[in-house]
């Protein structure tokens, strides 16, 4: 079982090439389930919903064969995202803001192989993550993307660095940022240098420090080497949720693989791929077509990823 804590959210979004009809299920650890549950793993989401969407919601969930735990809420999460480029830019409004998930019971997750912690918006507090780590001993990842985000009085989001964050992510196994967010989180432009950013991240305490830098691939450190990860080029429809299914595909192949880093690197990235070919839940994605897109990175030895520092 790989449980995933996070608000689930139905987003309207318009990209160069398509405008979704209405709002559709999304979320950083909904993402992350559905596309592990199409690989086959067993996995539960956890997070609030209000009446407006859960019947929905529970629809939804139930057609990909995930098991859910809802925490209450008055309305359901949800974004505009307008993209006015390809490489994943966009603006990103408030459409509605679930309810914090304030306490869990431990059976929820204590069994399981991986928890994947997942926020959209500030809804996973650092007590919440402290006491699961204390109930959990399984491998603890961390996208940080709704840690690090704000809304202001016109509902637009923006990005901070939250005071103590350094101490949350010595509690985990890995953690992932994007660009953007490594950033935020360090002061660096990862196109220039994203083994840097990764470096002082790590010396915050996690095992494993994952940059992601959209077109131009992932930098994984581990403390010891840094291993510099293709993108599988592909077609962008929609960039939503391309960090979402890297955390998803990077989780389970390193389960599977006891730790590879540069297979699960390699699975992740073209898990993602899938995922930005197409919009919304309802596609295909199988653990044999992502193997294929796989064999294809791990050819390219010797890769180095088309930042500054390597030009």
């Amino acid at each position: 079982m790989i449980t995933a804590i996070g608000n689930p959210v139905y987003d309207y979004i318009k990209t160069q090439k398509i405008e979704t009809e209405g709002r559709i299920l999304s979320g950083c650890s909904t993402n992350a389930v559905l596309a592990l549950s199409k690989m086959g793993a067993h996995t539960r989401l956890i997070g609030s919903v209000g009446d407006d969407f859960r019947s929905r919601f529970v629809s939804d969930l139930e057609r990909f064969g995930i098991a859910h735990h809802v925490t209450p809420s008055k309305e359901t999460g949800g974004f505009s995202l307008i993209y006015y480029d390809d490489f994943g830019n966009r603006t990103l409004d408030l459409l509605g803001k679930a309810a914090p998930i304030i306490e869990l019971d431990p059976s929820l997750y204590a069994a399981s192989d991986a928890v994947l912690i997942g926020p959209i918006l500030k809804e996973v507090s650092f007590d919440l993550i402290r006491e699961i780590r204390r109930n959990f001993k399984g491998l603890f990842f961390c996208d940080p993307q709704g840690l690090l985000r704000g809304v202001d009085s016109d509902g637009r989001i923006y990005h901070e660095k939250p005071d103590g964050i350094e101490d949350v992510f010595a509690l985990f196994d890995v953690v992932k940022p994007n660009e953007l967010e490594g950033k935020v989180l360090t002061g660096i432009d990862c196109r220039k240098d994203p083994y840097q950013a990764a470096k002082i991240i790590k010396s915050w305490g996690p095992k494993i420090v994952v940059v992601t830098l959209a077109e131009l691939g992932s930098v994984i450190y581990d403390g010891k080497k840094y291993i510099d990860i293709p993108p599988y080029e592909i077609d962008l429809v929609d960039a939503t949720g391309a960090g979402d299914t890297y955390m998803a595909g990077f989780t389970f192949e390193y389960l599977k693989t006891r730790g590879d880093l540069r297979k699960s690197g390699c699975y992740a990235s073209c898990t993602s791929s899938i995922m930005i070919e197409n919009v919304g839940p309802d596609f295909a994605m199988t653990e044999s077509a992502i193997r294929k897109r796989q064999a294809t990175l791990l050819d390219m030895e010797g890769f180095k990823v088309r930042v500054g520092v390597n030009a």
